[in-house]
């Protein structure tokens, strides 16, 4: 007779983590497993009739680290997030093989973010990987099933989906959003070998010094006029000088690796120039030239994402990979985007932007204009385009709300109700322009997000789930404070579009690591809806 099996969930996980760890294991098992260490108030060992195999668990499982069958099986996610243990310390290229046999090597003890190619670039706002392979676990994604994200942000989505050996499609309206996305999936197929190789042909055409320095800046004259006299007001003449060697010789790099190396810049570029680094508001902070060296950066910044890539690659070469399509849209059109798939996607699983907290363009201008991605005369029009931006003009304000005024009744009470109330508020004090604005803010986010829950109706098969992460913030209107309880008035309008709610899941929130942590929203929650089985 066969023995139950028995899994190990890691220790460290927050409780809302502790629910998807075992809402994963019987999607996974088609059974409910049940606690073995009794005495614990957080048991961590489960038990599992032997009714599927350990092999099949150990390889889709997110939040758990082994499971004791015949033998031991560790599970394929605490092994990838293990090799960003193994080059930590600035490994050789050449050791990382050997040292992937793990002797010396312990399981990780706290939450790991950034293994493979989570950790290439910084994004504010980044999804947690574990949590996207866990509810497309949940979802019961069928094998070379679709795994879908409509506002793609850094493609941790994508990357995950492909890892599981599913088709990932994504989108976002930020170029540097979708070549981040784009650059990612590609690089879990690249061979190790022809990696380092590239790593050390660009990294030794950097470290040679030019038998002679050309005056001009070949790459930056190719740039848009405008955007040249914009990246000059924030960058001395010395590392534009440097940027442009690391530009060039990206631009002679192999085509298969140089979305990953304009990364690599990209996330040095801020560091790099009179922006204030810790700040998200533009603002100039004059440095000496002394203190700023472009092509060390990039070459530090390339060699750590080089060597984390290369013990993932290492590791997970005997994976079947799926494949992905990731392009620059408009998550509000996704009948159009993706008509091709309409009906067709398995799952959704996606972090809108929140209601009016970030400048999500204005972050990432200085690398926009500098990798050619978006000019700087459309970036505001971009801007004020995309879905939860703060920024509007006096004209635009006007329209929104005669737009709030059409269509309020055909809007949720609840959300017509807070955007009404927040008008009153501000309508009985003098206020800033900000808040004046922000009842059309409003307007425009929970009608733009009316279109993207209609668009993931259309697309998704008939009963299949679109999880939606989601914080709620709040805002001072005539001297009081008003929560906006976005993630309720989201599941209103998902019900009024026709879309079942199935669960919530509050989320307690870490601060933030990166140089946005200081504008990290307080709570959220995942969200999960379904279409209707019959549409």
């Amino acid at each position: 007779m066969r023995q139950p099996l028995v899994c190990r969930m890691k220790p460290y996980i927050q409780p809302f983590e502790r629910e998807l760890a075992l809402a994963e294991l019987s999607a996974l098992a088609h059974t409910e497993p049940v606690a073995v260490d009794f005495g614990s108030d957080h048991p961590i060992l489960f038990s599992l009739p032997p009714v599927v195999k350990p092999t099949t668990l150990a390889r889709h499982l997110a939040y758990w680290e082994l499971i004791e069958a015949d033998q031991t099986y560790y599970t394929t996610q605490v092994l990838r997030e293990r090799t960003v243990n193994v080059v930590r310390n600035g490994v050789p290229t050449k050791d990382i093989p050997q040292l992937l046999l793990f002797e010396n090597t312990a399981l990780p003890n706290r939450r790991c973010l950034r293994y493979g190619t989570h950790g290439i670039h910084e994004y504010r706002g980044k999804f947690f990987p574990q949590l996207v392979r866990s509810l497309i676990n949940i979802a019961d994604v069928p094998k070379g099933g679709v795994v879908a994200d409509p506002m793609s942000g850094s493609g941790t989505t994508a990357v995950e989906a492909v890892l599981g050996g599913y088709h990932a499609i994504g989108l976002d309206m930020n170029p540097l959003s979708a070549l981040m996305a784009k650059a990612k999936c590609a690089l879990l197929s690249v061979d190790p070998e022809f990696l380092i190789s590239s790593y050390e042909s660009i990294r030794g055409q950097l470290l040679t010094p030019p038998t002679k320095r050309s005056p001009q800046l070949v790459y930056f004259a190719s740039l848009p006029r405008r955007d040249q006299e914009y990246l000059s007001a924030w960058f001395s003449e010395q590392v534009l000088q440097d940027l442009d060697e690391v530009a060039r010789a990206i631009q002679q790099s192999n085509e298969q690796l140089r979305d990953f190396f304009w990364l690599c810049l990209s996330n040095i570029v801020r560091s790099v120039s009179w922006q204030k680094d810790d700040d998200l508001r533009v603002r100039k902070e004059l440095r000496l030239d002394a203190e700023i060296d472009p092509i060390r950066e990039f070459l530090e910044e390339l060699g750590r994402s080089v060597r984390v890539v290369l013990a993932f690659l290492y590791q997970n070469r005997e994976t079947s990979l799926g494949s992905f399509d990731i392009a620059e849209g408009d998550a509000r059109d996704l009948a159009s985007a993706w008509n091709r798939k309409a009906g067709k996607i398995d799952a959704i699983i996606t972090s809108p932007p929140y209601a009016t907290a970030l400048p999500y363009l204005d972050t990432d201008r200085l690398s926009l204009c500098y990798l050619g991605l978006l000019s700087r005369p459309e970036h505001r029009r971009r801007d004020q385009n995309m879905i939860g931006n703060r920024e509007i003009s006096e004209k635009q304000r006007a329209l929104y709300w005669s737009l709030f005024e059409s269509k309020k009744k055909k809007l949720p009470k609840s959300v017509s109700s807070l955007i009404q109330k927040v008008s009153t508020l501000n309508s009985k004090i003098e206020v800033g322009f900000r808040r004046r604005n922000l009842p059309a803010l409003l307007t425009k986010y929970f009608i733009d997000m009316q279109q993207v829950l209609e668009g993931m109706m259309a697309v998704l098969r008939p009963g299949c789930p679109a999880f939606v992460v989601i914080g709620n913030n709040h805002t001072i209107a005539g001297g009081e404070r008003v929560e906006i309880e976005t993630a309720t008035l989201l599941v209103d309008i998902a019900s009024a579009v026709g879309m079942k709610p199935e669960r919530r899941i509050s989320m307690e929130m870490l601060v933030s690591r990166d140089i946005f942590k200081k504008n990290a929203v307080a709570s959220e929650e995942i969200l999960c809806f379904t279409t209707p089985t019959q549409k």
